[in-house]
């Protein structure tokens, strides 16, 4: 299965997939409130704003797989849109690594990182571009969205 095609639930538990995002460059995030990391939404939000009109869909998943995030999907909500304004869709939680990982990161893992290495979502904040044209691209959780290799890679990918 295409990774444009794989299922996942919103935070209102209906069925959507990336697919919804037809055309665009989506660039996939597993977020964490309570994460130092945490600042990276301002970031990600900035792209959303000065990308978006051109084809980028920033989405977060929300995971506790590191210990990191609120309980619930309306804590979730109520943090980014209160915290960091947050514009871009949060969809429900997802596990990004292990036995009961979501099928969406299994696919995502597959692709190698900068230097060479796929495997685990190592933290929260691990970034994953899709090109309209199904290619992946995998930035670690440390590389801000808005690092040079991010940019390029996103400006890249949109459309003409």
């Amino acid at each position: 299965m295409k990774v444009r095609e794989i299922p996942f639930e919103t935070m209102e538990g209906t069925e959507t997939s990336l697919s919804e995002f037809e055309g665009k460059a989506v660039l996939v995030v597993n977020v964490a409130s309570r994460c130092g990391l945490a600042p990276q939404y301002e970031t990600l939000e900035k792209l959303q704003r000065r990308y978006g009109d051109r084809g980028l869909q920033v989405v977060g998943f929300p995971s506790n797989q590191f210990l990191q995030e609120l309980r619930t999907n309306d804590a979730v909500k109520e943090y980014c849109s209160t915290t960091w304004g947050i514009t871009f869709p949060i969809f429900d939680r997802v596990r990004v690594n292990g036995r009961h990982e979501h099928s969406l990161y299994t696919e995502l893992k597959k692709t190698p990182d900068v230097d060479g290495k796929a495997g685990k979502v190592q933290w929260n904040f691990e970034k994953f571009l899709v090109t309209p044209e199904g290619e992946v691209h995998r930035f670690r959780p440390h590389m801000v969205p808005d690092d040079p290799m991010v940019i390029e890679a996103i400006e890249a990918s949109l459309p003409s």
